[in-house]
């Protein structure tokens, strides 16, 4: 079977102010400022490409408090994609900030877990502090859909495409899944919500919404399991997945994250993470700030983590 290298791509379309005693269960003894991103992925090689997850919509965004950057499906034009003419949906799970705008993909088949469906459907759902995740209209639209044959269930780990898998492993909600895409420098993971941040996943600290908190901490160990190594993995929601991204200008490289985006120009800067602790330097002012972060990337960077919000999507060249 021919290899397939896929280009991945990154929509950012939302962000929230958060604290860190939002994101991890039991709080964090070093309480403060900690927001989140919301990003809508995707794949594309061998003539055809994958949406991973659709967000959701400005009118979702103001009743759920978040700051809507732009419409992701919209957003898709930058990468010359027609959400009319996508084939191929992957949904994550079924959460809200996941699942909606899947109206927006009217030629789609839809692949989900199909333990997540039983799951936004079931006795659990009489919980608020479980139900409080969903919409109820996307719930009910990914049923209209099954009826119109537009829904591939999967029960347990598949192959989409080659070089392009799900696996299945709950945890944040009942079915859960990630996804690993082979890039020309090998497979990235994109995590979903089986790893919020970077420091959910290295200090063993599960995000707040659990369904299955043991579930959660083995999904942690399928990700490195399935990853070349962590520098290969990429969180949900981390804003850091930004901060570690060689910043695109003209001729420049890849970094060993194999991130580029738009920038606004060169500037000296390193990043370096990893277990136990992790250290960011700006050359140009000296200035040096610990973060909480406990993850192995080896990342060093040559530009600053400066995006422009014009920037719609961003291709992680790996």
């Amino acid at each position: 079977m021919t290899e397939i290298d896929y280009e991945l791509f990154a929509i950012r379309y939302a962000t929230r102010d958060a604290q860190r005693s939002a994101h991890f269960i039991g709080g964090d003894p070093h309480d403060g400022p900690m927001p989140m991103d919301y990003f809508v992925w995707v794949a594309k090689g061998g003539g055809r490409t994958f949406v991973i997850d659709t967000g959701f919509n400005a009118e979702v965004s103001e009743r759920r408090k978040r700051t809507f950057l732009r419409c992701p499906v919209e957003a898709l034009t930058a990468l010359s994609i027609d959400a009319n003419a996508v084939e191929d949906v992957i949904l994550t799970h079924l959460h809200y900030d996941h699942v909606g705008n899947f109206d927006r993909f009217p030629k789609a088949r839809f692949h989900l877990q199909e333990r997540e469906l039983a799951y936004a459907t079931g006795r659990y759902m009489q919980y608020p502090r479980l139900a409080h995740s969903f919409e109820v209209e996307d719930i009910c639209g990914i049923v209209r859909l099954n009826y119109a044959r537009r829904v591939m269930f999967y029960n347990g780990d598949a192959e989409l495409a080659p070089g392009l898998t799900v696996h299945a492993v709950g945890g944040h909600s009942a079915g859960l899944q990630f996804v690993r895409v082979r890039t020309r420098r090998g497979f990235v993971v994109l995590a979903s919500d089986v790893t919020h941040f970077y420091e959910n996943m290295a200090s063993g600290r599960p995000f707040t919404t659990a369904f299955h908190i043991g579930k959660m901490l083995e999904g942690y160990d399928r990700l490195l399991a399935l990853a070349p190594d962590e520098s290969h993995i990429v969180p949900g929601h981390d804003p850091l997945v930004m901060k570690l991204i060689r910043l695109r200008a003209g001729n420049s490289r890849a970094s060993r994250c194999g991130l580029t985006c738009r920038h606004r120009g060169p500037r000296p800067f390193v990043l370096t993470i990893c277990r136990g602790s992790s250290r960011y330097r700006d050359d140009l002012d000296g200035k040096q700030n610990a973060f909480e972060e406990r993850y192995t990337c080896r990342a060093a960077l040559t530009s600053p983590p400066q995006l422009l919000e014009s920037a719609s999507a961003v291709r992680f060249r790996f």
